[in-house]
């Protein structure tokens, strides 16, 4: 699947999960009362045809779901019945985990959504399906459990033994008395007259119905979208993790693999995709006449049920063919027409070349389909031979050059063709393993990117894509490790392990274990393990064993301990070490990495200690691997001298899952070269220091004045991803909201202006000049709207001056669009140096736009306004007038964040807070409470602030509040501290 989101507009995992489970309860209860009354046929004793034979081959027309009242047992049909766990026996339908008994081999699927073009579905649809699947009896039982959810099932049969001498023919039938689902563990079970015997092939032949949603994107579900002019509407599925089981009854295990044969019957006017080339068409009429187009599909090579894909679409494609196989990129007609997918298209063939001859093992299948839909919450899929993306990361615009489109839509392309070795041609045995296929796949979309732009600045990439983002959420009492020991898992928490840890942290864990292996013996291992486990499964200690093995091949690498043993130590484990070198003794020592650690803490017992690759550079000169394989061990070759020019940086390109540390006098060292020579310490560790530095002063490891000492030498600094990393640490959202309550921001001001002349100068001439320079510079395009927003909060007048003169051009001619990078920024000054005028205008570009990310960012702007009064009509508006209410922002809330804002908010509020209630519910309330009391630093605030929203909560929600407030009292207090410190420091550095 595709690595979550760092961007700004798109929906957190976690909230679309709420809102899926939201939905999901509600469809769960609809589906457990339609199956109180539905029902299953049983086959009548002559039997009925198996899938595919000509009797079988018309559908049910069109209709409602139907409700019928349940028939004895004795009759034709069966009651299908939903038992809650504590109305049946305990049983192997309580366990998590399917039992052992039957072992897929294949499955005919047949699938027949009811969309037509004439006829676009409001909301939901209807489709019916069948599926005979070949199994294997491994344990005598007249109890079959396989997953099933949401669906009616009407007919289940149980043919068998098969005959393995005559093509699998029957020879005979095994009587089906019952089918009852358990809802809760996601069953359907099949009670038999009599037991399958073990080492005997059965085929089980179902047919089912269901319903297809639109905003629910999991199963099957609809994109109703414009294209051409005109409202269309396409099929598309996700069944990753365990959404297989919401389509067809199946064996929705990762390592149970089976080959499938997929039959889509559809509309004519349509196009069907699945995983495998089309193998032929025919047509069939329903019972009301209506001729439909039936499409089959050559057999899949085994791979589990969550990489099997359906598409049913109006779409145009462009092609190419990459070593004699077909590459197809769908899309909207008018996506197509305006060139939109053509750079997907042009590095999607490269890809696989790169990856098939990095691995020396060809794509597995004979065909592969990219298609964009217009709304895919999962942002990319990687099923085998038909990946889904979402539109927002693989269609490319003219518009978008300025922006980091490029190398987005280039590192998801990547992550998802990596996927085709890793997860489908290899896959995890169960999901406490998902970061062999999510975490190597991550790591590969950088080593792809690196290949085709060598010019990229790798290791300072991966920091600021991956590295930055999981050391911040890292830390040792967080209960999540990468690989987890835990076998057994329910539905929800399957779910939640697609996040930071599984992609990010899982791609450092195999950087890290390039970096002290090297890149050739790091390829030929997984060489190794890819062609053995090719078309099967496998586990961590699988990996570990192939790494072993070509280890143990060479006599070059020589490890401490077992590669298992090493990296067991990292993956079982969570969180991350601090090194701390003391350069005077040479002493070495690690510990866990707390959040706001307090004196003397530690958790670590002998067991817990890490085996650390210690990659290090000593005045400039990369020096020979060492092992921290104890809790503390003493380096000499480390010691430095008193020589000006004698210093020592640990964690070379910041290949280690790790912070650093040093004592006064490493710390002094570095700030001394620095000073002295910034550019002989690699831009990757002016990065690292500053970065490790903030983050241990954050955390009571160091003092901030170590970290603030790392500053003075930024006038010299005309990188600007370090910069970026400088002000993300030290102009913080806390600092910036807050401050007006401390003397810090004169201070702040003078110290930073006087540095930031050389940076500025470079990147506002570029952005005058020939701002097009910047398309192909990653880092300036992620890093350049922190530098220019800052530069702009701190009143520097050249700044202000161009986000006036870009505001102003934009206004008087919309084709002169304002640097993406930058844009945030400029709108919002533009709001706040102007008038009502600029608002309205503001105003009226949000009313005509319809895209969903524009509406967001103008919101915002229009948030920046220092007018009082132009702030309260913007919430007037918000909670009366039609622009806002199909907006997902809560106006009331961005206003609040201002500085200005935050008392508009709460006066108004006063006299609104029913209809603001009523428009965005009550934890709107609730954030807009930690909005205003973000600045609270005593009791008082707070019982005022309580006092005031009195009326407006119920008492369970006083309490939590209360509860919350105190927090923000605490952290208030720490960074006031933490502030007072920092302008103590800037008044003797200024």
């Amino acid at each position: 699947m595709g690595p979550p989101s760092n961007s700004g507009f798109y929906v957190s995992r976690a909230v679309a999960l709420l809102l899926a489970g939201l939905v999901a309860a509600l469809l769960l209860a609809l589906a457990v009362l339609a199956a109180l009354y539905g029902h299953c046929e049983r086959v009548p004793p002559s039997g009925l045809p198996g899938l595919g034979d000509s009797e079988a081959e018309s559908s049910p027309p069109l209709r409602q779901k139907p409700t019928r009242t349940p028939k004895p047992s004795s009759a034709r049909e069966l009651a299908v019945t939903t038992t809650p766990s504590d109305w049946r026996p305990p049983g192997p339908w309580d366990q998590l985990r399917l039992p052992p008994w039957l072992v897929p081999l294949h499955y005919d699927l047949e699938l027949w959504p009811q969309l037509r073009p004439d006829h676009l579905p409001a909301g939901s649809l209807l489709f019916t399906g069948r599926v005979n699947i070949t199994v294997r009896c491994t344990v005598a039982t007249s109890r079959l459990l396989l997953h099933s959810l949401l669906q009616d099932c009407e007919r289940a049969e149980v043919r068998g033994p098969l005959s393995p001498g005559t093509g699998n023919a029957t020879v005979g039938r095994v009587p089906v008395d019952d089918v009852w689902f358990a809802v809760d563990t996601e069953y359907m079970v099949l009670e038999l007259s009599e037991p399958l015997k073990p080492g005997s092939s059965y085929e089980l032949q179902l047919s089912f119905s269901g319903l297809v949603y639109e905003d629910l994107k999991e199963g099957l579900f609809l994109n109703v979208y414009t294209d051409q002019g005109e409202r269309r509407a396409l099929l598309a599925s996700q069944l990753e993790p365990t959404f297989a089981r919401y389509v067809f009854p199946c064996f929705d295990e990762p390592a149970l693999k089976a080959t499938f044969n997929i039959t889509i019957i559809h509309h004519p006017s349509y196009v069907a995709l699945s995983n495998m080339p089309k193998l032929g068409q025919s047509v069939k009429e329903d019972v009301n006449g209506s001729k439909w187009t039936v499409t089959t599909f050559s057999t899949t090579p085994h791979m589990p049920t969550y990489l099997v894909a359906f598409v049913i679409c109006d779409y145009d494609h462009v092609n190419r063919t990459e070593r004699g196989k077909e590459i197809r990129i769908w899309a909207r007609k008018d996506a197509i027409a305006n060139g939109s997918v053509d750079f997907a298209l042009n590095i999607t063939g490269p890809t696989f070349s790169f990856l098939e001859d990095l691995f020396n093992i060809s794509y597995s299948l004979p065909k592969a389909d990219i298609i964009a839909l217009p709304s895919f919450d999962n942002r990319a899929m990687e099923n085998w031979g038909l990946m889904i993306f979402d539109e927002s990361v693989l269609l490319l615009e003219p518009k978008d050059q300025l922006t980091e489109k490029k190398i987005l839509i280039s590192y998801i392309v990547s992550h998802e063709i990596g996927h085709q070795w890793f997860g489908n041609l290899v896959t995890m045995n169960w999901w406490n393993n998902i970061w062999l296929k999510e975490g190597f796949a991550s790591y590969f979309e950088f080593e792809v990117i690196n290949y085709f732009n060598p010019k990229l600045p790798r290791n300072e990439i991966f920091f600021s894509d991956i590295l930055h983002n999981i050391l911040r959420e890292d830390h040792a009492l967080v209960t999540r490790a990468v690989a987890l020991k835990v076998e057994h898992f329910k539905t929800s928490e399957i779910e939640e392990l697609y996040d930071l840890f599984t992609y990010s942290k899982g791609a450092s864990m195999a950087r890290m274990l390039s970096g002290f292996l090297n890149e050739h013996l790091f390829v030929s291992a997984l060489k190794s393990y890819l062609n053995t486990f090719s078309y099967s499964n496998a586990e961590q200690d699988d990996l570990w064993r192939h790494f072993q093995m070509a280890i143990d091949d060479q006599s070059t690498v020589i490890l401490p301990a077992t590669i298992k043993k090493i990296m067991d130590s990292w993956t079982h484990q969570s969180g991350f070490p601090v090194i701390t070198l003391n350069v005077s003794t040479g002493i070495m020592k690690q510990e866990p990495f707390y959040l706001e650690k307090v004196k003397n803490q530690t958790l670590l017992t002998s067991n817990d200690t890490w085996i650390v690759p210690i990659l290090w550079i000593k005045n400039g000169t990369t020096q020979s691997l060492v092992w921290l394989d104890q809790r503390s061990k003493v380096f000499p070759e480390m010691q430095v001298s008193d020589s000006d020019h004698d210093w020592v940086i640990l964690n070379l390109n910041m290949t280690g899952y790790y912070r650093v540390n040093y004592d006064k006098l490493g710390w002094k060292k570095l700030n001394q070269q620095l000073e002295k020579d910034p550019k002989a310490i690699p831009v990757i560790h002016r990065l690292q220091l500053i970065d490790d530095a903030f983050s241990l002063s954050k955390n009571n490891y160091i003092e901030i004045e170590t970290a603030l000492e790392l500053t003075k030498y930024l006038a010299e600094e005309d990188e600007i991803i370090v910069w970026h990393t400088v002000l993300v640490n030290l102009v913080t959202r806390d600092l910036v909201s807050d401050v007006n309550n401390y003397d810090i921001y004169p201070l702040l001001k003078k110290y930073l202006l006087k540095r930031l002349n050389l940076i500025w100068n470079i990147y506002s001439t570029i952005i005058r000049e020939n701002v097009l320079a910047l398309q192909d510079d990653y880092l300036a395009l992620i890093s350049l709207g922190k530098l220019f927003g800052t530069a702009c909060w701190l009143g520097l007048e050249d700044c202000l001056q161009l986000s006036k003169e870009l505001f102003t051009k934009w206004v008087d001619h919309p084709e002169n669009e304002i640097p993406y990078p930058i844009k945030d920024v400029v709108l919002c000054y533009g709001i706040a140096l102007g008038s009502d005028k600029e608002w309205d205008i503001l105003l009226n570009t949000y009313t005509n736009t319809t895209k969903e990310e524009e509406k967001i960012q103008l919101a915002y702007a229009m948030s920046c306004s220092k007018d009082p009064w132009i702030l309260n009509r913007f919430m007037e508006y918000a909670i009366s007038t039609s622009p806002f209410t199909s907006n997902a922002t809560n106006v009331i809330e961005i206003v609040a964040a201002s500085e200005v804002g935050r008392y508009v908010a709460k006066d108004f509020l006063v006299d609104n807070w029913q209809a603001v209630s009523k428009r965005y519910g009550t934890q709107s309330l609730i954030n807009l409470i930690y909005a205003i009391g973000r600045a609270i630093t005593t009791d008082l605030q707070i019982v005022e602030l309580q006092q005031f929203f009195s009326n407006m909560l119920e008492e369970h929600l006083r309490i939590s509040v209360h509860a919350k407030l105190q927090t923000i009292k605490n952290e208030n207090l720490k960074n006031k501290k933490q502030s007072a410190r920092m302008a103590a420091w800037l008044r003797r550095n200024t």
